[in-house]
C-alpha cells in the first residue's frame, strides 16, 4: 500500500498514556502543532486507566466488600457467607474503565482533532516515524521533537513448559469470569501480592511463590514482614527462596516442579498467574533507525531531563525505568511548555511504585 506524503509537526508523541495524554493538550495550548499516535483505542489513557491502577482498584473494592461481609460477625452483624459472581465483578470493572477511557478520548480528540492517530508507529529515521493505522493506511510523520510514551507489558520468564501449560498475566486475569479454585501466583512483588489478596478475599485458595528470601524484595525487611504477616492472616500461603523448574498442565490442574532450598516439591493449582515484572514496549518501535540507546532489557536510557542520547527525543512514563504511571506528571515537567513548567529536572526521590516491578 502506498505511503502518503510526509506530514510535518512541531511535536510527535508516541503513546497515549498518562504522560502523553497530559503533554499533548499542553503543547497544543502553547501553539505547537502536535500529533499523538496510539496503537489501540482500548489503550487511550494508558496502562493506569486500562490495565493497571483503575481496573485493579475497582476489583479490589469488590474483594474488600466480600471480605467485610465474611467478617461481619466481628462487628455484631450476622450474614450468610458471601457468594462472589466474578463475571459481575469483571463487568463492573469494564464499565469503570470504559467511562474513564471515553473521557480521555474526548479530551484528546478535543485538543488534537485529526492529529490523534490510531495506529502502530515505528522509526524510519531519527526524527521520522512511519505509522500504519488501524484502517490499514500508511503515513510518514516528522517533527522537531518526539516523545516516546509506549509503556510496558508483563514480563514472561523462560520456564520449561510454561507456554504449553498456559498461564494468566496481570492483564488476562482481569478478564477471568469464574473464580479459580486454587490460584498460584508466581512473583512476590506488589503486582502479584495485590492479586493474591484480591482473589483470596474472593474466596479462592492462593499460594505465592517468590524467588527472594522475602516478599517485596525492594522494600525494607520490616515492611515486607508486616505485609506477609497480614496476608498470611488472610490465609495466603508462601513459598520463598523458590525456583520454578517446570510447569505442566494435566486435566484441570497446573503442576509446578519447584526447588525450595535443597529440596524439590510439587505444587498443584487450578490457575497460574505470572507476575514477575514488566518488559518495555520497544520491540516494534525500530529504535535502531533513530539511534536511540536502550539498556539490556530494552528500557530506553535517559538523563535527568528524560532526554535520550538522540537530541530532540525524550522517553516518558515507565518506558525508561520501572515506575508507575501516576508518576508521569512529575516526569514530564522538563518537557512541558514553559508557561506550565514547575521545575527543570525529573525528581524521582520519593516516587511510588504501583504499575511495575
Amino acid at each position: 500500500m502506498a505511503i502518503r506524503k510526509l506530514e510535518l509537526y512541531d511535536d510527535i508523541i508516541i503513546g497515549g498514556g498518562k504522560a502523553g495524554k497530559t503533554l499533548a493538550p499542553a503543547l497544543v495550548a502553547d501553539g505547537r502543532k502536535t500529533a499523538l499516535v496510539e496503537r489501540s483505542l482500548n489503550m487511550i489513557g494508558g496502562g493506569c486507566i486500562n490495565i493497571a491502577c483503575i481496573p485493579t482498584k475497582t476489583m479490589v473494592a469488590s474483594a474488600n466488600v466480600a471480605n467485610t461481609v465474611r467478617k461481619s460477625a466481628a462487628y455484631g452483624v450476622k450474614t450468610n457467607t458471601p457468594s462472589v459472581n466474578l463475571a459481575e465483578v469483571i463487568q463492573r470493572k469494564r464499565s469503570v474503565v470504559q467511562s474513564a477511557r471515553e473521557m480521555n478520548l474526548h479530551n484528546l480528540e478535543t485538543a488534537l482533532d485529526k492529529n490523534l492517530i490510531i495506529g502502530e508507529a515505528r522509526f524510519v529515521a531519527p526524527k521520522t516515524i512511519a505509522v500504519t493505522t488501524t484502517e490499514g493506511n500508511n503515513c510518514l510523520l516528522t517533527a522537531e521533537r518526539l516523545f516516546i510514551n509506549t509503556g510496558t507489558q508483563p514480563l514472561i520468564p523462560s520456564v520449561p513448559g510454561l507456554t504449553e501449560a498456559g498461564f494468566l498475566t496481570s492483564e488476562s486475569i482481569m478478564e477471568l469470569e469464574y473464580l479459580p479454585e486454587h490460584l498460584i501466583v508466581l512473583g512476590s512483588g506488589y503486582i502479584g501480592l495485590e492479586f493474591a489478596q484480591m482473589f483470596r478475599r474472593f474466596g479462592c485458595g492462593v499460594t505465592v511463590i517468590g524467588q527472594s528470601e522475602q516478599i517485596l524484595s525492594q522494600q525494607d525487611p520490616d515492611i515486607a514482614i508486616a505485609v506477609q504477616t497480614l496476608l498470611e492472616q488472610d490465609g495466603i500461603e508462601f513459598l520463598l527462596k523458590a525456583k520454578v523448574l517446570r510447569v505442566d498442565r494435566t486435566g484441570n490442574e497446573t503442576i509446578l516442579q519447584i526447588q525450595v532450598g535443597d529440596r524439590e516439591i510439587t505444587l498443584q493449582g487450578s490457575h497460574l498467574l505470572v507476575a514477575v515484572g514488566r518488559a518495555p514496549n520497544t520491540d516494534s518501535l525500530n529504535l535502531a533507525a533513530a539511534g536511540v540507546a536502550t539498556d539490556t532489557r530494552g528500557f530506553i536510557q535517559v538523563n535527568d531531563r528524560l532526554e535520550t542520547n538522540v537530541p530532540g527525543i525524550w522517553a516518558l512514563g515507565d518506558i525508561f525505568a520501572p515506575m508507575n504511571s501516576s508518576s508521569a506528571n512529575s516526569c514530564i515537567t522538563p518537557v512541558m511548555p514553559r508557561s506550565t513548567r514547575r521545575k527543570d529536572a525529573s525528581d524521582k526521590a520519593a516516587m511510588p511504585r504501583v504499575n511495575a516491578q
